[in-house]
């Protein structure tokens, strides 16, 4: 009986390490008579029925809901939305007069927390009408399964979700598989803008992307430029005095760094000291691959991967 007991407990141990939530972010819950979450604001969403009118006001979250087969579900979209699947969607800004969305009639408006910091009018205005609105973003990568499966329960998508999920983690897998057969871990400078020649903090989305793909972050001790930033001030200076250290060299290009190519990085006073820039291990990846907390990351860490370790990789 102890040892039944014994198992039992450590399997609902491991399944809750695995849920990715962090502590400050509760997970999902049933209702007794409908569906409940928390959400980032720590407050309880309740829904008598799965969501079936859906407003997304960041593309990230509509990626997802799309994922999870949501496209009829999605009556709104943001204007920074790129996806051809939401192109003729109706059109919110939460920049704009909140009456335009109460019209809509909405189960659910879905935002992150910029939006309620930068625009609280907006929110209470929906809030006030008894607009349901959840305010959901997960800032570190453990965070990513929390808040796809708060997404699953709002929309009825639990099953789609878990699928997915564990494909997701399979992909990662895969790649952590056939990174270890590198004889030598590379080590890697991951540029998140040239202003100031700015990296990711180690435990941010990105960071977290580079080291799955079997990378060695050289500016690990990069602080955040605020507190909870993934962004963190390097300089050029900082940056030089490890150029015999950085095997490959990795821009992202995207709203945050737009422009940016591999010759405009080589041409950049002092980076001809640089080891990578040398030996032509110069690399441009999409923005969104690695920084969207998206299921897509999963390709971001496989390109990644192939960028750092092609020896590995040959033949694919």
């Amino acid at each position: 009986m102890k040892t039944k007991l014994f198992s039992f407990m450590a399997i609902m141990i491991l399944t809750l390490a695995l849920v990715g939530c962090g502590a400050s972010k509760q997970a999902t819950a049933p209702a007794n008579d409908g569906v409940k979450i928390v959400d980032d604001l720590n407050r309880t969403i309740v829904l008598k029925q799965p969501a079936k009118r859906i407003i997304s006001l960041y593309s990230a979250h509509t990626e997802n809901l799309l994922a999870l087969g949501l496209e009829a579900e999605i009556i709104g979209v943001s204007p920074a939305e790129s996806d051809p699947a939401v192109k003729s969607k109706p059109v919110f800004d939460y920049r704009a007069d909140p009456e335009k969305v109460l019209a809509a009639q909405p189960d659910i408006v879905i935002i992150r927390p910029f939006i309620k910091q930068s625009y609280p009018d907006f929110v209470k205005t929906l809030e006030q009408a008894n607009v349901k609105v959840v305010c959901l973003y997960p800032e570190k990568f453990e965070e990513f399964d929390g808040y796809i499966q708060k997404l699953a329960v709002l929309t009825g998508k639990e099953k789609q979700a878990a699928d997915m999920l564990a494909a997701f983690h399979a992909r990662l897998k895969a790649v952590a598989e056939r990174t270890a057969r590198a004889p030598v871990k590379k080590r890697v400078y991951f540029e998140a803008t040239a202003t100031e020649y700015r990296t990711i903090t180690p435990d941010s989305m990105p960071g977290t992307v580079l080291k799955l793909a079997g990378g060695i972050n050289i500016a690990a001790d990069a602080q955040p430029l605020k507190t909870g930033s993934s962004i963190a001030a390097y300089g050029s200076e900082r940056l030089l005095m490890k150029a015999e250290d950085i095997d490959v060299f990795v821009a992202q290009r995207g709203p945050m760094n737009p422009g940016v190519t591999p010759d405009s990085i080589t041409q950049r006073p002092g980076f001809d000291k640089i080891k990578a820039v040398r030996d032509g291990k110069v690399y441009i990846v999409d923005e969104k691959l690695v920084s969207s907390p998206v299921f897509r990351l999963a390709e971001g860490v496989e390109q990644l991967a192939k960028i750092i370790y092609p020896e590995v990789f040959a033949g694919e």
